[in-house]
């Protein structure tokens, strides 16, 4: 993934540990071409499981072309298939759609929406909580538990 390093402004929402550091602004680093997942884990606040979990699942939704496309596809037309198990493209993007879909379910009602927004749409944590009204900090526990159940599904140990 390259690297897209922009210098961002950031404010300290409120005093933490009896600090006065209300109100105060500084600037930070921050990477573009970086997943919120790939944050998380970088910086140790999700294991390799649950990391790897979310790749599998990023990459069925890739696979399975669920992205919003701007424009018509340019690809080559391919008669000969040398894909997984003798799949055409096609079959190999219905194979990840029905994956994608058994992962979201196989996480329960309620818990595909941050997973969707997290690791799909590559939204911040902060972001999501917001969007789906949340309380602040909340999101990364949520993210984690729906990460486990992902995990078991794909059987990643």
């Amino acid at each position: 993934m390259p690297r897209k390093l922009v210098e961002r402004e950031m404010t300290v929402e409120g005093p933490r540990h009896g600090s006065s550091a209300k109100g105060k602004r500084r600037t930070v680093t921050v990477n573009l071409g970086e997943s919120p997942l790939a944050w998380l884990h970088s910086r140790g606040h999700l294991d390799t499981r649950l990391f790897d979990a979310g790749e599998a699942l990023r990459r069925d939704y890739e696979y399975a072309q669920l992205p919003a496309n701007v424009t018509m596809r340019w690809d080559p037309v391919r008669i000969k298939t040398t894909g997984e198990q003798g799949l055409s493209q096609t079959e190999r993007q219905i194979a990840a759609k029905q994956r994608f879909d058994a992962a979201l379910k196989e996480a329960g009602k309620g818990l595909e929406d941050i997973l969707w927004r997290v690791v799909c749409a590559g939204e911040g944590l902060p972001d999501a909580e917001k969007t789906l009204g949340w309380p602040a900090r909340s999101g990364k526990l949520v993210l984690k538990l729906a990460l486990e159940r992902i995990a078991d599904f794909y059987r990643i140990r």
